[in-house]
């Protein structure tokens, strides 16, 4: 396996990270996170086939939106949120809170 690349938080564009958010179920997945903290890919509930989630979690790694981290097999994600708020303030919590 090769190692997850994520972008700096200086990288994080606001186009990429609105066009990921755009996918109801990258959304979803989101809101999970902001409530969960961190959890395995496995643990989010992602109604699409496991393909379809993996392009999911990179579409919001490449965004900048999730940190992923390997443990054993598993990857473990997590939301950027503070990242994401040192680069657009107020940006994930107003999406979060009209979604």
């Amino acid at each position: 396996m090769t190692d997850m690349e994520h972008p700096t938080r200086d990288e994080i564009e606001l186009h990429a990270v609105l066009h990921a958010l755009s996918d109801p179920v990258r959304l979803g997945m989101v809101r999970e996170l902001a409530d969960a903290g961190e959890c395995a890919c496995r643990a989010l509930h992602v109604p699409v086939t496991k393909s379809t989630a993996t392009h999911h979690f990179k579409v919001l790694r490449d965004a900048g939106l999730i940190q992923q981290r390997r443990e054993g097999t598993a990857r473990i994600n997590s939301l950027r949120a503070d990242d994401l708020e040192a680069r657009f303030p107020g940006l994930l919590s107003t999406i979060l809170a009209a979604a």
